[in-house]
């Protein structure tokens, strides 16, 4: 039994959805960088589920692209923990509410 490309979507779907109210809902900038990172895992999920459902020589393009998303998410991790870090130095708090005031 070879698992079908609509139920990798729909794992896809859930993990996406899950990281997107955690992303719009949480206060705390670290939930909300963790959100991000789920959505961009089940974005490369549904990349390698797509991938699984083309022939052999271009199935690999569907799991080259993933990598460049990794790639972005690690960078974008860095920096976001970064900025974390020297806010709270300044703040002593992660909650995003006490950033309001940094509006220019």
């Amino acid at each position: 039994m070879e698992l079908q490309a609509i139920y990798v979507q729909i794992l896809a779907l859930v993990i996406f959805a899950i990281g997107l109210i955690v992303a719009v809902s949480r206060r705390n900038v670290f939930f909300v960088l963790m959100g991000v990172e789920l959505a961009l895992n089940a974005v490369n999920l549904s990349f390698v589920g797509f991938s699984k459902t083309l022939p052999n020589d271009l199935s690999i393009v569907g799991q080259v692209v993933p990598l460049f998303t990794i790639a972005i998410a690690a960078a974008e991790a860095c920096v976001g923990l970064a900025m974390v870090i020297l806010i709270f130095r300044n703040r002593e708090s992660v909650d995003a509410d006490t950033y309001s005031n940094m509006k220019g």
